[in-house]
């Protein structure tokens, strides 16, 4: 992984490299600034492939072969990439975690150069992982509960973005995927029945049905769509549970609809599997399905158990791209302080925050919600305390004071002196963090239409040295 990078992260570290300030220490922020499709809130995600790169970053010989043919580079240069030994501190807030705009979702604490070169390979892995687990998020909101099954792979754009994506949407709410690889590499339950063609092979439907009925007698789910389901697809699976899997004990599964009138065709479905004693045979649609997709089923009375859906996730379709940026926040003196660094701009929500900062989440006691996240300059006291003062960033007259709370740190040390420190929790543990995260938010944060704006906070201190460096970086302008 260590050539993943822009190539500037190697020009600009040359240039580092000849006025030796490749070895000054720095502070990086990873962080976002907007929630995908205008929602309440997003998913952490990507963090263990990014441990899986660094534990194993460096240079070999083909990678210095490949620089050094380019001409930019000296050969002092590319010595000290060969001899490169990664030592950061790095503290991320865990995948599953709901998060928020312009909070950090990772801190880098290093030599220049090193906090420089993992930059891509950084974003590159929150960014899609996380906005795939928000979509899945979102998706598995809207089913209520109801399972969801990941087949997005052959739409997905490359095999990583595949294989991750199907890891980031379980993270996300997912119950299973039909990506084989997933469910190899990270033990993601798989899932998958038939396509159109397996039917299509046989003379007739019926017998497509029967003999994959004989072959899967406790997991019979048959696609009904092929060529007509309320003439054809139900009454052929009714007479494959009646005819085949009963006589042999057991029972039909399901039945899968991935197109016409969704709405209709399950209302339709449903009457004929009761009436035919198969109330516990389920109904699974899909066919370009997502969040509004899903809502408005329900809204118009679909009887549907659960959902396959494919393209819309893996790629999050209506809005591909998370926005997560990487960000100097810092520059560690000789005596061991800190010389704040930020980002000044017209725009104000580009506007960075200084210095080496912490994030904590504040919940109420006495019904469980969150109620704001709060950033503030490293070595703030929070934890304990009986009241504190929150205030809006931007409308400062907005003030709260909180009492009965407790505030959570929300990020954790990964890396220290490049050795991982973190114990990394298995797939299924992420999971069910991430839905007892989501349990932690108003409903109104959930909604997909005009969500509530969940508060990101700074402390006083902190508030108060952004506006001294605005002041002090902008006098001359």
């Amino acid at each position: 992984m260590s050539l993943v990078l822009d190539y500037y992260e190697l020009t600009m570290s040359q240039v580092y490299f000849n006025e030796k300030k490749h070895e000054d220490i720095v502070y990086f922020d990873l962080f976002f600034r907007r929630v995908p499709e205008n929602g309440g809130y997003a998913i952490m995600a990507g963090l263990d492939e990014i441990i899986n790169a660094l534990e194993n970053f460096h240079f070999d010989e083909e990678d210095i072969e490949f620089l050094r043919s380019t001409g930019d580079f000296t050969e002092e240069f590319l010595d000290y990439l060969t001899n490169l030994n990664f030592s950061c501190d790095i503290w991320a807030i865990p995948e599953g975690t709901v998060v928020f705009p312009g909070e950090p979702l990772l801190k880098v604490r290093g030599p220049l150069v090193q906090a420089q070169l993992i930059e891509t390979m950084l974003l590159l892995n929150i960014n899609h992982q996380s906005l795939i687990a928000t979509k899945a998020s979102r998706i598995n909101h809207a089913a209520e509960g109801r399972a969801i099954a990941e087949f997005g792979a052959r739409r997905a754009q490359g095999y990583d973005a595949s294989v991750l994506g199907a890891r980031a949407a379980y993270i996300g709410g997912v119950s299973s995927t039909s990506s084989t690889m997933a469910g190899g590499v990270f033990n993601v339950p798989v899932s998958g029945t038939m396509a159109h063609s397996f039917i299509q092979l046989y003379d007739n439907e019926y017998d497509a049905f029967v003999d994959y009925a004989k072959a899967y007698p406790d997991n019979t789910v048959l696609l009904v769509d092929t060529y007509n389901v309320l003439k054809q697809g139900i009454p052929n699976a009714i007479k494959v549970a009646k005819e085949v899997l009963e006589p042999m004990g057991k029972r039909l599964k399901g039945i899968r609809i991935d197109s016409g009138d969704l709405t209709y065709l399950t209302q339709e479905t449903r009457k004929m599997l009761d009436e035919a004693g198969l109330e516990d045979c389920k109904i699974v649609v899909s066919n370009s399905l997502d969040e509004y997709a899903i809502k408005d089923l329900y809204s118009n009375g679909a009887k549907i158990d659960s959902f396959g859906v494919g393209e819309r996730l893996i790629t999050s379709k209506s809005e591909p791209v998370f926005g997560g940026v990487y960000k100097l926040s810092g520059v560690e003196k000789e005596d061991g302080s800190i010389r704040a660094t930020m980002k000044i701009s017209e725009n104000v929500a580009k506007i960075t925050n200084p210095g080496s900062k912490e994030v904590y989440r504040f919940y109420d006691n006495e019904t469980g919600k969150a109620i704001a996240d709060l950033i503030t300059l490293e070595g703030e006291e929070v934890v304990g305390q009986e009241s504190y003062e929150l205030f809006d960033p931007i409308a400062t007259w907005k003030r709260q004071t909180v009492t009965n709370f407790t505030a959570r740190p929300l990020l954790e040390k990964i890396f220290e002196n490049g050795e991982l420190k973190y114990e990394r929790p298995s797939l299924n543990a992420i999971k069910n963090y991430c839905t007892k995260e989501k349990s932690t938010l108003w409903p109104s944060v959930m909604r997909f239409d005009s969500p509530h704006e969940y508060y990101v906070d700074l402390s006083q201190d902190l508030w108060d040295l952004k506006q001294e460096m605005i002041r002090k970086l902008t006098k001359n302008i």
